[in-house]
């Protein structure tokens, strides 16, 4: 939506070698590495992108923070590897970190558990390590997981007496480690084709659109151009369904509210699809052909990035709401809002005319609730249509909003609700 992406313009629309745009990291597979301190993360994580990118030294704690990197995954497509810090350091600053480490997890598609083969020398250690609660943790995520042994030199007189053994746990009977040293790069290519082969199924297929339209139909896309839309340039939203139309093999025509009517009045036939920019539905919705079905940028991105169904049930709650509510609007990305600005001016507004003296919170980036007390305190939580997060992250905040019984929607399905359109 242009009403909610004036947002790190230089990495939705960065130009790359050759003159194409970027990928986005929302569309970028996720993939983290975590284990304990010193145990061989950084060191593997400039292996596997194939640079000096994240410190690597013998101290504890060097990786302060959640180190990304975006790269191509040979074989698979765009991806986004995370370097973050280890679970073992009980400073206070460590714990700090920790929390950036858990939100890191938190984006992931898959997950590299880290041990190094220094830690697992004496008998029994391995499994000390597993049952501990930081990687009971990784496991409870019901994420992809592959273990990596690091520091498995080939000369090392415990690497093969180790792998041996850990043939014989019954946990690695059903989750074989790889092996590799980072500094050789041994078993370099088995580690890359271990994680092809956990990228979740139609991963880098997903059509945008698919369930929208059909090639062949014509579409029309409304682009407002307030004082939010970037001059000179589309927004990610627009960008991605534009290309993602032109690959689906679909007609697409181009407005701005300005010069709907014109638009439809010189097609030959009413377009099968309009998507609109959601602060344009009451308009659109007033002023479309009866035939033409109607959707907007955002709820798209959000049927695309989270689950549509517990959004659409979330909007429902917006009929709930009181004047003793408490409602959370939540942005994916920090920006400046504008006088127009949609989520921190259009909504509230919208939702006061139901409830005047309400009480609306806002949070941005990664800002967002964690424990349980955090999310009661809320009878309602918006998102934007999260174009800069990727999928695993978005539904790691819905099924937490739901675990806890918070309703949550996305700006599209909230506006259409207040506005009655369904």
């Amino acid at each position: 939506m242009a009403d909610e992406t004036l947002k790190k313009t230089d990495e939705t629309s960065k130009i790359i070698d050759g003159g194409f745009m970027e990928v986005s990291k929302g569309q970028r597979l996720y993939i983290g590495l975590f284990g304990n301190t010193n145990s061989g993360k950084s060191s593997l994580m400039n292996m596997l992108v194939g640079q000096d990118f994240s410190i690597v030294s013998e101290l504890s704690g060097t990786t302060t923070d959640s180190v990304q990197k975006n790269m191509e995954l040979p074989g698979a497509g765009p991806c986004v590897f995370i370097d973050t810090a280890g679970f073992n350091d009980d400073s206070e600053l460590g714990k700090k970190r920790i929390v950036k480490t858990w939100e890191a997890l938190a984006k992931c598609d898959i997950v590299l558990g880290v041990v190094s083969a220094e830690e697992v020398r004496e008998a029994g250690a391995i499994e000390k390590i597993i049952e501990s609660p930081a990687f009971e943790k990784l496991l409870k995520s019901k994420k992809p997981l592959i273990w990596v042994i690091t520091k498995a030199e080939e000369d090392s007189d415990f690497a093969r007496p180790l792998q041996t053994s850990l043939e014989k746990i019954e946990f690695f009977k059903k989750n074989p480690p790889v092996f590799v040293d980072s500094l050789t790069g041994k078993n370099k290519a088995q580690l890359f084709e271990a994680i092809k082969q956990k990228v979740p199924a139609n991963f880098f297929d997903s059509a945008l659109t698919e369930n929208y339209c059909k090639p062949g139909e014509n579409v029309l896309l409304v682009m407002p151009q307030d004082s939010q839309a970037p001059k000179g340039r589309l927004i990610l939203p627009q960008v991605q369904t534009i290309r993602d139309l032109l690959d689906r093999r679909v007609c697409i025509h181009c407005c701005t509210q300005d010069t709907f009517a014109q638009t439809i009045a010189s097609l030959k036939n009413p377009p099968d699809l309009i998507i609109t920019d959601s602060q344009l539905f009451p308009f659109v919705n007033d002023n479309k052909p009866a035939a033409s079905r109607l959707t907007s940028f955002s709820i798209i991105m959000a049927a695309h990035k989270g689950d549509i169904e517990l959004f659409t049930k979330g909007a429902l709650a917006i009929n709930t709401l009181t004047n003793n509510s408490r409602v959370l609007i939540a942005e994916a990305c920090t920006h400046v809002p504008a006088t127009e600005d949609i989520g921190t001016v259009k909504i509230p507004n919208m939702l006061r005319k139901r409830a005047p003296d309400l009480k609306i919170d806002f949070v941005r980036g990664t800002d967002f609730p964690q424990t349980k007390e955090d999310f009661q305190k809320y009878d309602l939580i918006i998102h934007c249509g999260a174009c800069m997060f990727n999928k695993a992250y978005v539904l790691e905040r819905q099924h937490n909003a739901q675990e806890y019984c918070v309703p949550m929607t996305n700006y599209g399905l909230a506006i259409a609700e207040l506005n009655g359109i369904h």
